[in-house]
Order: C-alpha cells, then structure tokens, then sequence
C-alpha cells in the first residue's frame, strides 16, 4: 500500500480499514492492469490510464466514486447513492462484492 494512503487510512476506527482493505483488494484484482494507488486532492485513488476509483472512507461509511456505479443503480437499490453519483456503504450493510467487482472492472477496464 502507498505509505501516504496507509497513514491516511491508519486514522480511522478498524472497521473502517477493514472494509477499506476489502474494497481495496477488490479493486486490484478487478483492474485490466495494476493500478497506481496515489492520493489525489488528500483521497485514496487508484488510477490505470485516466480511469479512477476513489475510496473515501468516514467513521461510518466509505464513499466509492467509480464512473460505472450510475449504470448500477438498479442493482444497488438498498444502497445509498449520493446526488453525485457515490456509492456509500455503511458498516451495517453488507459489501456487494459481485456488483462492486463488475463496476470496479468497467470502471478501470476490463
């Protein structure tokens, strides 16, 4: 893990890393190439070309900006979605993993 990303996501409780860590593996091995894991604008980012996937993780929640999630919200219809277009899954709810490897995928490139 990026030493900037692992100090930024070390400030949280652990269930947070945890499911961080979860949705994190999951965007490795759902990208078409290894994916540049860096901060951008003070956020976890993952980037192949100029394809990105943010992970932005609260003390209840993390936030999934991914472009192919607005495609998704049918599936995702127990989840929340902000007004621009963040996937947000809270500790409580269980991580869609197939629905979230399909868009982390079309996201980044299949």
């Amino acid at each position: 893990m990026h030493e900037q990303v692992r100090e930024y996501i070390d400030k949280y409780p652990s269930e947070i890393i945890d499911m961080y860590n979860t949705l994190r593996k999951m965007i490795l091995d759902s990208a078409s190439s290894e994916p540049q894991e860096t901060m951008w604008a003070k956020l976890p980012s993952y980037y192949v070309g100029e394809s990105f996937i943010r992970l932005i993780p609260f003390k209840d929640h993390i936030n999934i900006e991914a472009k192919a999630v607005s495609e998704y919200k049918e599936v995702l219809s127990g989840y929340k979605i902000t007004p621009k277009g963040m996937l947000q899954i809270y500790l409580k709810q269980e991580i869609p993993t197939d629905v979230l490897k399909q868009i982390f995928a079309e996201t980044l490139g299949l």
